[in-house]
């Protein structure tokens, strides 16, 4: 039998009804508290604002719980709002959204059975000499339990957690509903694009039998490399919900934090260089920046790379498009810059003027270290708050509603990802050569 030792988790509402009174739920405490709120500004002699009774600290909590409890597409999305995708978002609603990113609490024991006799067949315990229900890792779709089959092999189970597939329209529909509340978004700015190529991902991130394929995939490309380690696939007991993978000790690569200079170079070049990679070469990439899908080996000095789940293709015509921007934004041509950006759809032709250079300014900014010939120094830098501050200020104009193509987005996410995991690092690392191997040389497409 599996180890029934925890009792500290909390079930998952599995069926659309329950996840609609659940979302329902947490839509009437907010509604309670923004008419209390406004009662209280009017005996006060003030005018309501709706935007500030709406992202009150006790809202903010109600909300990012409560998607935090159902999991799923509800806290996937706002996970992949938070990151720093290239959409400017008011300040409030970004620190609603930043809440998002901590990992989901996990189902309980009997509720991983009822999943796992529903993949696997009653008796499913019997395949392995020991398996723990507490999980080592819970995220937004799925957990992940340490299995020992009976030959002595050590696995990494992840299983999905029930009514996620079912749920992903209608959880991506319903927080869509919370951020269209008056005054949390700009005037005039349509999430509608973005929202259906959320839900397009996020389906095809809870099947688990294409992530094997993924993962399966990029163990080929990275399968002569001296800086990359991947687990196996144990495709035996893969199924659309449960991925079964050989388990590899790795420490996280934030114990990396105090070791030499050298060694955090090294960990994070190779993670910067394998993001360019994916863009000009392998024509696919990995878009979850999440830190945890970033372990090390300490024995073999490699990086393990985990979840594949958000694998998205890169289309020629948008690596050409990069690769072009790369070019003249190192060369720090004004005009052909604001070119390059408007074919990605940084800001459409229809965005006003200055919106436009307040645009191409942060981009600026956020290429300084590109531009430099010496390493950049990530420790000693501000630039992350520069950015911030920047994008918080353009956030804030609510005339400004342009939203770029998701594609651009969920690149941006994995671009801003690896920065704070260089930053966190504190690496020095050349990033002009790095930038110039792959935007200058053609033959690497």
């Amino acid at each position: 039998m599996p180890n029934d030792n925890d009792s500290n988790g909390a079930a998952v509402p599995s069926g659309r009804a329950a996840r609609l009174w659940h979302l329902g739920g947490m839509a009437t405490g907010i509604a309670g508290s923004v008419s209390a709120g406004g009662l209280r500004a009017l005996a006060e002699g003030k005018r309501p604002v709706l935007a500030q009774l709406l992202l009150t600290p006790a809202n903010t909590r109600r909300l990012t719980d409560g998607l935090s409890h159902l999991r799923g597409a509800a806290l996937k999305l706002g996970q992949m709002l938070s990151m720093d995708a290239g959409i400017v978002l008011p300040g409030e609603l970004t620190a609603i959204l930043s809440r998002m990113r901590d990992g989901a609490q996990h189902m309980p024991p009997k509720q991983l059975q009822t999943v796992l006799n529903a993949e696997w067949g009653p008796g499913w315990y019997g395949r392995f000499a020991r398996f723990d229900v507490r999980p080592f890792a819970a995220a937004s779709i799925g957990q992940v339990h340490r299995a020992t089959l009976h030959d002595g092999t050590y696995l990494a189970i992840k299983v999905q957690y029930p009514g996620v597939r079912a749920s992903i329209d209608s959880d991506v529909d319903n927080v869509a509903t919370l951020l269209r509340l008056p005054g949390l978004m700009p005037r005039g700015m349509d999430l509608s694009p973005l929202l259906t190529e959320a839900k397009r991902q996020l389906h095809a991130e809870a099947d688990y039998l294409a992530e094997a394929q993924h993962l399966a995939r990029f163990g080929d490309l990275l399968v002569m490399s001296d800086m990359f380690a991947l687990p196996t696939l144990h495709d035996a007991l893969c199924t659309s919900q449960v991925l079964a993978m050989r388990y590899m000790e790795s420490a996280p690569l934030d114990s990396l934090v105090d070791a030499q200079q050298s060694q955090r170079d090294r960990v994070a070049a190779a993670l910067i260089d394998l993001v360019l990679r994916e863009l000009f070469v392998f024509g696919a990439m990995q878009t979850d920046p999440n830190l945890a899908n970033y372990r090390f080996d300490p024995k073999t000095g490699r990086i393990v790379l985990l979840d594949f789940g958000a694998v998205q293709p890169v289309a020629p015509a948008l690596a050409t498009d990069f690769r072009a921007l790369a070019r003249v934004a190192l060369d720090g041509g004004d005009a052909a810059t604001h070119s390059a950006m408007l074919r990605i759809g940084y800001f459409g032709a229809d965005t006003a003027p200055h919106h436009q250079g307040l645009i191409q300014s942060m981009f600026n900014v956020a290429m300084g270290p590109v531009r430099q010939n010496a390493p950049f120094d990530f420790g000693n830098s501000t630039l992350l708050e520069t950015l911030r501050d920047m994008g918080l200020a353009i956030g804030n104009d609510r005339e400004l509603a342009h939203v770029p193509p998701a594609a651009t987005l969920f690149l941006h996410r994995k671009i801003g990802g690896m920065y704070l995991m260089a930053t966190k690092l504190r690496a020095r690392v050349p990033l002009r050569p790095m930038v110039e191997t792959y935007c200058r040389d053609q033959t690497l497409e």
